[in-house]
């Protein structure tokens, strides 16, 4: 599509506006800090404008708008950001449901042809000087992510905690001879009817635990099964994973148990505003070492990191330098051979708070959090 291809496929429909009935979630008061935190970005980078193009950065920035269709799928809009204002293009099949539904006041919305290009469409808008490219700054941006604001920390307390009802809901229910695929056929019902996007189902019965991503199967689930869901609401994901058996468990599982919750508790005590994510993870290591798993369990599984609008934002590493800050979210998943512990927390003014917490799942208290246990049946 060429220059004037692009302004006769802009012109071709007035700017959208959203109607008083709009189910957008967003909170004025956060959106503006929001925008506040991208101007500053374009202002270090001394740069006009700013062209987000990924689900997490649109969703954030839009404080919860939906920009998808297929979940495997690229976002169905752009959005042009600059010291003017805020403009989402978008596929003209798209355009009446997102005003209708998704757009936020103040957010001019401008369409191409479903055929078109995004990217053309913003570039043509943004005039003289292309605009900056998402990936240019993805590490301002990320910051600019980690401290979560009022409305989106309620709403991800409630998404977190309805992911661990579900939890409860299904495994309560579940016998040795349920199969995986009706353990996770069961969580995606309950995911979906809470109005959430089921993007991770994972179980495994005794026969599988070997397997730390396992995608469920007609197996069924013997003496003992882990359950894993993440879940996501209004750009949020959630991130839980439970066990459940149905005997008294053997000793060595019971030890493991523990231990693995004792990796969890040094990584929790690592995990505090102003340290590194480096840092972090060089903890995690030494926790495994230091709790009876050998120095080779990190190989195996990724650890977690900083949560929020991705599942992990990013995934800690050693190379990871991101200095945790307070209000921000994470999600630590240490494991070990037939053992695993996630939980969704946020760093808040009183200390950790568990965000995937049901009372009525099983836990114990350590340092002074509640911790699952495996529910018994």
């Amino acid at each position: 599509m060429n220059a004037g291809q692009v302004g006769q496929a802009l012109a071709a429909r007035p700017d959208w506006e959203s109607p008083a009935g709009s189910t957008a979630p967003g909170t004025p008061a956060d959106r503006a800090i929001k925008r506040r935190r991208v101007l500053d970005i374009l202002e270090a980078a001394e740069r006009d404008s700013l062209l987000l193009t990924s689900n997490t950065a649109l969703t954030w920035y839009l404080d919860g708008s939906r920009m998808h269709i297929s979940l495997a799928g690229d976002p169905i809009a752009a959005l042009l950001v600059d010291r003017t204002g805020d403009r989402l293009i978008t596929f003209n099949n798209e355009a009446e449901r997102l005003a209708a539904e998704e757009l936020p006041p103040g957010v001019e919305l401008h369409t191409v042809p479903w055929h078109g290009q995004l990217a053309d469409a913003a570039g043509a808008l943004a005039g003289p000087g292309e605009p900056l490219a998402e990936n240019a700054v993805a590490a301002e941006l990320r910051a600019a992510r980690q401290p979560m604001l009022p409305g989106e920390s309620a709403r991800y307390a409630q998404l977190c905690a309805d992911a661990a009802g579900a939890m409860t809901d299904v495994l309560s229910r579940a016998r040795p001879n349920t199969t995986e695929f009706e353990v996770a056929s069961a969580l995606a019902a309950q995911i979906v009817a809470a109005g959430a996007e089921p993007l991770v189902l994972l179980c495994n019965g005794s026969s599988r635990s070997a397997f730390r991503h396992p995608l469920a199967t007609h197996s069924p689930l013997g003496r003992r099964a882990m359950a894993v869901v993440c879940a996501r609401r209004h750009g949020l994901v959630a991130n839980v994973t439970r066990w459940v058996r149905f005997d008294a468990g053997t000793p060595d599982e019971l030890d493991a148990e523990k231990r693995i919750a004792a990796v969890e508790a040094d990584i929790f005590a690592a995990t505090v505003p102003g340290a590194r994510l480096g840092g972090i993870f060089a903890e995690i290591q030494a926790a495994y070492a230091r709790h009876g798993f050998g120095t080779d369990q990190w190989m195996l599984h990724h650890q977690g990191g900083p949560a929020g609008y991705s599942g992990r934002d990013p995934r800690a590493t050693a190379a990871t330098d991101d200095v945790v800050v307070p209000n921000q979210a994470f999600t630590w998943n240490p494991s070990g051979p037939g053992v695993k512990i996630e939980d969704t927390v946020q760093l808040t003014a009183a200390g950790t708070r568990v965000l995937t917490l049901d009372p009525r799942w099983p836990a114990s208290d350590i340092n002074g959090l509640p911790r699952p246990l495996t529910l018994q049946l």
